[in-house]
């Protein structure tokens, strides 16, 4: 509340600033001639009601005029609002003033105004007439009625279209921040699906390895919990959070499953968006792993100054040779919020060849 009242001062400020700016500077430029010249009370008196009248129209056409007609685009109701306000301003001012001062005749005899009738015409004093009694609208404030005009129409219309683009820009951050969260609470639930299912298995065979597993897999459920409710989480931990789910799925390899898995680089100094590498790593056990004949899985992450590298190789084993091209909701989730997050500052590619696939993924942090 306080910084929106400060907001409303500064503006108020702003703009009187700008109209003793407006209406001073005219005299201030020809300061020079103004001291053989002076002005009569009529004038003086026509000089405030158009000013008047000019601040009045500024406010009237940006906060009533642009907002009613222009905005809903009813052009003629808006062009005829602005045909009206011209003609008053150019009349109705100057009847103003001459009920507040008569208008007077400068005599040049004794430079001075003269209010006397008997003075008033050309035949006294040709070219001298000062005051109200010149008909027809007046050039001079026509231009200066346009220019107002002008100056609040684009300042209304540019403050109206950076309105809607911030608009436009919260509406799709939101939205962006909408189908991050939805995309996050997809990757989890894919994860441990194929992680429980392992427990289960060490389970059902009693094995002594079903504590260590459940440790593991509260470390990780831990991880899910806080960690990824930030945007970013340090490198470090997503790489321990890989190792947990790697000590999981070895609980059900055998000797015929090659597996690496080498990290390299500075890989506490980076931030990364947390769940983005373990939809590959899975995919890696799922279709990589057999118990019938060798196999091997090769998982690399590595830093380049401000570069992540991630790399998964691992042998297709026949009998799912035909799934890889269907790898689930993970990869997709994980391409989509590489997407929103990273635009322009990532590769993904993915190749098969000789059965073996290989992802390969650069983000640029």
């Amino acid at each position: 509340m306080p910084y929106k009242n400060n907001k409303k001062i500064v503006t108020i400020i702003a703009h009187m600033a700008a109209w003793v700016c407006f209406f001073t500077l005219p005299y201030l430029v020809f300061f020079p001639r103004m001291r053989e010249f002076s002005l009569s009370d009529h004038q003086l008196a026509a000089i405030i009601c158009n000013n008047v009248f000019l601040v009045l129209f500024y406010y009237l056409n940006t906060l009533v005029l642009i907002p009613k007609f222009l905005a809903n685009e009813k052009w003629l109701w808006y062009v005829l609002s602005i045909v009206a306000s011209l003609f008053f301003f150019l009349y109705i001012p100057r009847q103003i003033a001459t009920l507040i001062s008569e208008p007077e005749v400068f005599n040049p005899n004794n430079r001075e105004y003269i209010r006397n009738p008997a003075y008033i015409g050309k035949k006294h004093f040709p070219g001298m007439m000062r005051g109200g009694n010149r008909s027809g609208a007046d050039p001079y404030n026509t231009v200066l009625f346009l220019l107002i005009f002008t100056v609040g129409t684009c300042i209304s219309v540019i403050q109206r279209w950076l309105q809607t683009e911030q608009t436009r820009k919260e509406t799709e951050n939101e939205k962006l921040n909408t189908e991050l969260s939805f995309l996050k609470s997809q990757v989890n639930p894919h994860f441990f699906f194929n992680t429980l299912n392992n427990i289960y298995s060490l389970a059902v065979v009693r094995s002594e390895k079903t504590a260590p597993a459940v440790m593991k897999l509260s470390a990780i459920m831990r991880y899910i919990l806080t960690e990824t409710q930030r945007d970013l989480v340090p490198l470090s931990n997503e790489v321990d959070f890989i190792h947990n789910f790697i000590d999981l799925q070895k609980v059900r390899l055998t000797d015929k499953v090659a597996l690496n898995f080498s990290t390299d680089g500075e890989l506490e100094t980076l931030l990364i968006a947390p769940l983005l590498f373990i939809p590959f790593v899975e995919n890696a056990f799922k279709y990589g792993v057999s118990t019938k004949e060798s196999s091997s899985i090769d998982i690399q992450i590595k830093t380049d100054g401000n570069k992540v590298i991630f790399s998964t190789v691992n042998y297709i084993v026949p009998s799912e040779n035909n799934l890889m091209e269907n790898t689930g909701i993970g990869i997709n989730n994980v391409k989509r919020r590489l997407e929103l997050m990273y635009p322009g500052k990532h590769t993904l590619s993915t190749t098969q060849k000789d059965n073996y696939y290989s992802v390969h993924l650069e983000i640029i942090t």
